[in-house]
């Protein structure tokens, strides 16, 4: 394939059917250039996540994904690592009762009154004022159908400073640095999946207008400046600020719901965070998805976490073009979830997260560490991308 650059090893191999699913990607006309295919890669609905798609003249919401702007964040505080207790059960039910979990939300929409924020409420308030008054003005959102257009903008408010459930999670880390850091991956919640479910229908309906020959259906495409195409921007440009807001409330949650336990003093010292499903615009026009990637120009920090039982990474770009400045945005799954459901048994769970206070239920082994890549081999695969900043071990983590 000339048109693809993969940043893989045999340690990070990719499955025949994300090979096929890339090789297919690599047809698409609406292409600016390669696609750079990322050591976390797995194959995913729509297009390879772990993979990095430059576009001229269009977007293809399907490779964005429904999750919109889902990304990471990150606090290192001042607190050492021998500070910790022992325990750390009373931290997970503080955690838990602080942050709504799965399909919960926060019982009303004025919930950010009570959080003491990373900075100025002020500031913070007048984010999720230009939210509800940009949402308002949304095109895409006139096109969600009316039965549960009320319900979905309803939800919005109340799931800013929420997880999600599935691969998402809330986590106290410590780090080879000596310190404790607080980190969470969470997105856009309800609202930005119905946005985006709005957006991948439009393109499918278009694409069988215009005659488009697809290897599949969700690699259709808006093109820009369509009505559809603006709208669409529009939206996602409001959905990944959404996303950003609600990793930046529940941060401030999380502080506040652990400050009973954490030693008085204790500073934020660094704080991250980045999208890794997302779009960004170039300087040239050019939109480069970043479906499971983070931006890594030269200087800038991102987060790429491992599993709930290994380690992640705090990392700083390297600038490099050849990945349009992306590196990985995670391990990266090395079996579907169906899989890892079949091959593993509460017994590993047990053995695979041993020294983390978690949930050890059958509802999270299809998050168990084995169902994913080697980080460390990930980390390795990408040298000429980033280099670590910090490695971290979490003993707490908190699924959705």
């Amino acid at each position: 394939m000339d048109n693809v650059k993969m940043w893989v090893s045999d340690n990070t191999p990719i499955e025949p059917q994300a090979y096929n699913q890339i090789k297919a990607m690599a047809t698409l006309p609406i292409l600016s250039g390669h696609i750079a295919i990322m050591p976390d890669v797995h194959w995913g609905k729509g297009a390879t996540v772990g993979s990095v798609i430059p576009t001229r003249g269009a977007i293809i919401p399907a490779a964005v994904g429904v999750d919109l702007g889902c990304g990471m964040a990150a606090l290192q505080t001042s607190m050492r690592v021998g500070q910790l207790p022992d325990n750390l059960a009373e931290w997970r039910s503080a955690i838990e009762a602080a942050i709504p979990v799965g399909f919960n939300a926060h019982s009303n929409d004025r919930m950010l009154d009570r959080v003491v924020q990373l900075g100025t409420f002020t500031a913070f308030e007048g984010k999720i004022r230009s939210l509800r008054e940009r949402f308002n003005n949304l095109n895409l959102h006139a096109q969600i159908p009316h039965n549960s257009r009320h319900k979905t903008e309803d939800v919005a408010w109340k799931q800013i400073g929420t997880l999600g459930g599935g691969n998402h999670f809330v986590e106290v880390q410590t780090g080879d640095d000596g310190y404790v850091w607080l980190m969470l991956h969470s997105g856009s919640r309800h609202v930005g999946k119905t946005l985006a479910d709005v957006a991948i229908s439009r393109a499918r309906t278009e694409a069988e207008t215009r005659g488009d020959v697809l290897p599949d259906k969700d690699l259709a495409w808006l093109a820009e400046g369509s009505d559809s195409f603006m709208a669409y921007v529009t939206a996602l440009w409001w959905a990944q600020d959404y996303a950003r807001t609600n990793r930046e409330a529940m941060l401030a949650l999380l502080w506040r719901a652990l400050q009973p336990f954490i030693p008085e003093g204790t500073a934020i010292t660094e704080t991250v965070n980045c999208h890794h499903n997302y779009v960004e615009q170039f300087d040239d026009g050019m939109y480069v998805t970043r479906k499971g990637a983070v931006s890594a120009r030269e200087g800038e920090l991102g987060i790429i976490p491992g599993s709930m039982g290994t380690a992640s990474y705090i990392v700083r770009g390297k600038g490099n073009p050849d990945s349009y400045y992306s590196c990985s945005h995670g391990a990266g799954r090395r079996m579907s979830r169906g899989m890892a459901k079949r091959t593993f048994t509460i017994d590993d769970l047990l053995s695979q997260t041993a020294g983390v206070e978690s949930r050890k239920d059958p509802a999270v082994i299809d998050e168990i560490p084995g169902a994913y890549k080697d980080i460390d081999a990930v980390i390795a695969a990408q040298a000429d991308l980033i280099e670590p900043v910090t490695r971290l071990k979490q003993v707490l983590c908190v699924k959705g």
